[in-house]
């Protein structure tokens, strides 16, 4: 169950990380954190949260989201640089696959401080409402990005 947790939160940072990359309706990219409203929304409705849960939660929820994008940011720019250069210089894949590895590593060490910080603040089943209402909107961001591009193509 853990492990398919990770995956769940790996695949959610990746979608964010992409869905900031494709256009809105006006052509210009969301910006982060209008994502990590639309998400915040989302968790409310969904997972019915209490206005006591609410207050909460919010600060637990922003710290994260926040925590996990900038870790992502800084490690796609240094996937970049490193690939950006690639035909000059030969990277050195075995640093590279440790560099991912460890990324991998710390957002699963986030997300079980994020679960831990979670469960003291929410019941059981409205956790598990939660997750479900998280796992939820990274699919329907998906769709949406998947559709997007396809219109794209289709221009």
């Amino acid at each position: 169950m853990y492990m398919k947790l990770l995956k769940c939160a790996f695949v959610g940072l990746m979608l964010f990380m992409s869905y900031s990359l494709f256009a809105q309706e006006n052509d210009k990219p969301p910006r982060i954190e209008e994502i990590h409203a639309r998400k915040w929304q989302s968790l409310i409705a969904q997972a019915q949260l209490t206005p006591k849960e609410i207050k909460a939660v919010k600060p637990v929820f922003t710290e994260y989201e926040q925590s996990v994008w900038k870790m992502h940011q800084e490690n796609r720019e240094f996937f970049r640089s490193v690939l950006k250069n690639e035909k000059k210089i030969k990277p050195n894949y075995a640093d590279l696959n440790e560099r991912y590895v460890e990324l991998q590593f710390k957002e699963a060490q986030m997300f079980k401080n994020y679960h831990l910080q979670l469960r003291k603040l929410l019941q059981p089943e409205t956790l598990f409402k939660y997750y479900k209402a998280e796992r939820e909107f990274k699919r329907k961001l998906l769709k949406d990005i998947q559709e997007h591009k396809l219109q794209d193509r289709q221009q």
